[in-house]
């Protein structure tokens, strides 16, 4: 539709659908209610060619960095005197960076610039890591498949049994010391909230007050956070609804939990809708909707403010309820390998099923798309007659 624009969460996210998960243009254009001629611009920006380009482009970068590493190296060798570098390290770091650069230069042209034996490298390439090292390495690969087929619930003593039991001889204390180092920790219950002696955040009244059922499109939305696991670390989802039909007009994806995820998803769901008239937003009385940004968006676009009472899930069911259908319906408990594919299924499933196609009770068995256009011919038929 003219008028639109779309943040780059958005297009990358449309770009994949069609390199990736090899949905024709003209149909992502429709399901997303975007022009053909938009997605070209975005595959050509964002597709294959885009990450090409950029390849080159950090190749170029890196080749350049060594070439400056190399005339820093030469110029230490020229001159001794130079206190600090690359030749004043022990033998196996100089003998880590001839690997590492082992093919951009001949190996024995590096041995020289960096006054070792080209035999002392090659025997040091047969055995680089010392006995300790690498039975450090292996047990904590061990640790970390134990942690993960638990599905990142254990704590250092169901692991320490896993190890164990396939005949690895090692301590429990070991255990507990290399799994702090790798930042694996068990999956606890969560604890009854406590409240704070400090100044609590300034919250709006609770405006919404459970009323989950407008009679018009952009009168109320509701807001919420989750999180999903992957193996690369959590994957933060930030949604924007509007109750009349249940769709998602905003979201964003994030590697962290700040308040820029709820403010691309804010701004996605502004972006989308163009609402005329003022529009209610609901949300918890996390810091990220007490920020001062947060209000300072909500003035300027003419949004107003509502959160749940303190501690109260049920202020925000609507939002809880998607969130449970979308882990339920289509993550499953699974572990992502990483961000990205999550980020692919998850906007796989919030735009070409959940707001297209999914058939929802308090819209008459149809998707929140069907039921918006509905609402749209009754109101224009009323205006016509």
């Amino acid at each position: 539709m003219s008028g639109k624009r779309y943040p780059e969460e958005f297009k990358v996210a449309a770009v994949r659908q069609i390199t990736e998960g090899g949905y024709a243009v003209s149909e992502v254009a429709r399901r997303l209610d975007v022009t053909v001629d938009s997605l070209y611009a975005w595959v050509r920006k964002y597709g294959p060619d885009a990450a090409e380009h950029q390849a080159k482009t950090a190749e170029q970068a890196e080749l350049q960095r060594l070439r400056k590493e190399l005339k820093r190296v030469t110029e230490e060798r020229d001159n001794l005197k130079k206190s600090r570098g690359i030749l004043r390290e022990a033998v196996r770091l100089r003998y880590a960076f001839i690997q590492q650069h082992q093919d951009c230069w001949p190996i024995r042209w590096l041995c020289k610039v960096l006054d070792v034996h080209p035999s002392g490298f090659y025997a040091w390439l047969k055995q680089p890591y010392s006995k300790a090292y690498q039975t450090n390495q292996r047990q904590s690969g061990l640790i970390k498949q134990s942690w993960l087929e638990s599905g990142g619930v254990y704590g250092y003593r169901k692991v320490h049994s896993d190890l164990r039991a396939w005949g690895e001889l090692i301590g429990i204390n070991r255990v507990y010391k290399l799994m702090h180092q790798h930042g694996l920790k068990a999956l606890v219950g969560y604890r009854k909230p406590r409240h704070s002696s400090g100044k609590l955040h300034v919250a709006s009244p609770n405006t919404l007050n459970r009323q989950f059922n407008p009679v018009m499109p952009n009168q109320s939305w509701v807001t919420d956070i989750t999180y999903i696991r992957t193996h690369e670390g959590w994957l933060y989802l930030a949604a924007v609804m509007d109750l009349f039909s249940r769709r998602i007009v905003g979201w964003s994806m994030q590697s962290r939990i700040t308040k820029e995820l709820v403010l691309d998803a804010l701004l996605m769901a502004v972006w989308r809708r163009k609402p005329k008239q003022k529009v209610l937003i609901h949300s918890d009385q996390g810091s990220q909707y007490t920020s001062e940004d947060w209000m300072l968006f909500l003035k300027a676009h003419n949004l107003e403010s509502s959160m749940s009472r303190r501690g109260n899930c049920h202020d925000n069911a609507v939002a809880e309820s998607f969130f449970q259908l979308l882990k339920r319906e289509k993550i499953k408990r699974k572990i992502y390998n990483d961000r990205d594919e999550a980020k692919r299924d998850i906007f796989d499933y919030i735009e070409f099923f959940y707001n297209s196609k999914r058939r929802h009770n308090s819209n008459n068995l149809l998707s929140p798309i069907d039921f918006e256009k509905q609402f749209n011919q009754s109101a224009e038929q009323c205006l016509q007659s």
